[in-house]
């Protein structure tokens, strides 16, 4: 029988023994020993621990180099590690933290052996992102010492740990692991035990539905990735980052994780399979998503995929003059990155007021753009020169590309579509900024649907790259490669999609803001927490209640039942907080109160 956890107290967690020292291992290893603790490196393989070793001899001098640890204290921190192939190495430990293979098998037996080689007061930590922390603590003799430390890789540089408790841990032990964590100048949050726990359970749900993106290919790798880097910021396209992670290692993560929840988001994409089959696992094996110049490395090298460089099969048509129809925060934007780029731009509204208004927007955007020194005053003047604001469409008579941006409402852009059949010249491209409705839907309310295509800016257009050309089943070849000529003459990164709802970004993007709120509803985590663990631990330059209150939580909520009414997949059901918070007219920032609340300007 375990003994009462109020029955020996802790030590203080000063001699910490490390298992499995894999990247992980050796990284946790050098952040304990550059802390202070007495570090105890210990795996089955001497090669292993001889590689660990020299990678922390290595790490440790390049620091040196830096400036960031003087000789002495490198020599204090090698000092203070040892490594073993011996378990029993671990007896003298304040704390077991466990890092080996992502196996029940191998962590249980590890687990079993330290209950007879450890202290009564010693606390276990496994380091799974994977394994249920509660079934290793209920094959432990002090289930009530067994939780959960996720670092993040490279441990060295991440800050996110995710402390794990189950239904078992007790406070104590929580609260012992949370203050050491804080000491490592780490950011602890507590997340319950399920498979992913935060960052990883709403970061896969992302990586497998990208991979099923590309499977069914909707998109090349290299779009799907610049659209996730470019139209959200991320760090790493989630190809990529899979690559980075090994696919292996993906898909153990995601059948752990839909054994639990049984939602299709979280079944491995079947690609993912075929490549870990075939040894395709990543930059570890030289070759996943993409090829690599070796195993090991992340230089990315051309392969059969590659797209080539300025390969055109159709030129475009010829564009000088544009129009813009709206007279939103999306319109002046858009006239804005034209008129820039050197293109006579009519701006067109419901009103000669509103088309004046929008003008006067663009000239306080570029009048902060000379402030800021990213522009001459007489190049802010030339461009807003270029821009003549209108309240009739009749003025689109001679533009050569015509852009909609007016609401996002089928009905009112069918309707638009329809007046610039009649009034724009013969040969002149359509475009739609629509995010989540459908292209041809537009294109049908014309008499020449091969002329109509999607071009999405993301907002604020002047300063965001990302524009997704959505060609749809009826977009002519020409068109498809003027939007794209376009894209290059306004200095925009251009990716390719077809006509489906949230093109790319939404729909990949929108899921996983919905399985955060999925999170919060069913208390599994706090908001700051969940926040937190993006920002750190996926290195999201906003968490997902940030963008959702930025975004406004009507338009999320609007582009979730797209997507849910499109691919009919129940995981991509609203989460009901969000409806309720919508019905009550929490909105995000622009209401003063979403997730959170913000102070009325």
């Amino acid at each position: 029988m375990a003994t009462p956890f109020s029955d020996t107290p802790l030590s203080p967690l000063k001699t910490i023994a490390v298992v499995g020292l894999g990247t992980m291992g050796t990284g946790i290893t050098e952040v304990l020993a550059r802390s202070g603790r007495e570090v105890v490196g210990i795996d089955v393989s001497e090669a292993a621990a001889a590689r660990a070793v020299d990678a922390l001899a290595s790490s440790t001098a390049r620091a040196v180099e830096r400036g960031r640890l003087t000789g002495q204290e490198r020599a204090d921190v090698l000092a203070r590690v040892r490594t073993s192939t011996d378990l029993t190495a671990a007896a003298d430990a304040d704390l077991v933290i466990e890092v080996a293979p992502e196996s029940y098998e191998v962590k249980q037996q590890i687990f079993r052996e330290l209950d007879g080689i450890v202290r009564p007061g010693t606390i276990l930590a496994t380091g799974t992102n994977a394994l249920s922390v509660t079934r290793l603590a209920a094959d432990s003799a002090r289930p009530e010492r067994v939780l959960g430390l996720h670092f993040f890789n490279p441990a060295q540089a991440m800050k996110l740990v995710e402390v794990v408790s189950s239904v078992l841990t007790a406070p104590q032990a929580v609260a012992a692991v949370t203050d050491l964590a804080l000491e490592l100048g780490k950011e602890p949050v507590a997340v319950g035990d399920r498979p992913g726990f935060v960052a990883d359970g709403l970061l896969f749900g992302y990586l497998n539905q990208a991979a099923a993106m590309y499977e069914a290919k909707y998109a090349s790798r290299e779009d799907i990735d610049a659209a996730m880097r470019l139209g959200c910021g991320l760090p790493m396209g989630p190809l990529a980052l899979l690559d980075l992670i090994g696919i292996d290692t993906a898909r153990r993560v995601l059948e752990a994780m839909y054994a639990e929840s049984r939602d299709r988001l979280h079944a491995p994409a079947p690609i993912l399979k075929q490549l870990s089959e075939a040894g395709l696992t990543g930059r570890k094996a030289g070759r996943g998503f993409y090829t690599y110049d070796a195993p090991g490395s992340g230089t990315v090298v051309r392969d059969a995929l590659t797209p080539l460089e300025g390969a055109t099969l159709t030129p475009g048509r010829p564009v000088r003059s544009v129009g813009v129809a709206g007279s939103g925060t999306m319109a002046s934007g858009i006239a804005e990155v034209f008129a820039k780029a050197g293109y006579e731009v009519v701006l067109a509204a419901r009103s000669e007021e509103k088309a004046q208004a929008a003008r006067a927007r663009i000239g306080k955007s570029l009048s902060r753009s000379v402030d800021k020194g990213r522009l001459t005053a007489e190049a802010a003047a030339r461009t807003l020169d270029r821009i003549r604001a209108t309240g009739s469409w009749d003025d689109f008579a001679d533009v050569d590309l015509a852009v909609e941006a007016v609401a996002e409402d089928l009905a009112v852009k069918q309707q638009l579509f329809a007046t610039l059949d009649k009034v724009c010249r013969p040969g002149a491209v359509l475009a739609t900024t629509t995010s989540s409705l459908p292209v041809v839907a537009c294109a049908r309310a014309t008499s020449r649907p091969q002329d109509v295509v999607g071009l999405h800016f993301f907002n604020p257009a002047p300063a965001m790259k990302l524009v997704e050309v959505v060609r749809t089943v009826l977009t002519g070849d020409d068109v498809h490669a003027t939007a794209r000529e376009v894209c290059v003459k306004v200095k925009k990164h251009a990716v390719d999609c077809g006509d489906r709802a949230g093109f790319i970004v939404n729909a990949l993007l929108f899921p996983y803001l919905n399985n955060a709120i999925k999170m919060v509803q069913e208390h599994y985590a706090s908001l700051d927490d969940i926040d937190a663990a993006m920002k750190l631990g996926g290195g999201y330059p906003m968490g997902p209640f940030e963008l959702l209150d930025v975004v406004g939580l009507d338009v999320s909520l609007a582009i979730e039942k797209v997507l849910h009414r499109e691919f009919r997949d129940p995981g991509l059901a609203p989460a009901p907080l969000l409806e309720h918070l919508v019905a009550a007219g929490c909105l995000g920032r622009k209401t003063g109160r979403g997730f959170r609340e913000y102070a009325r300007r």
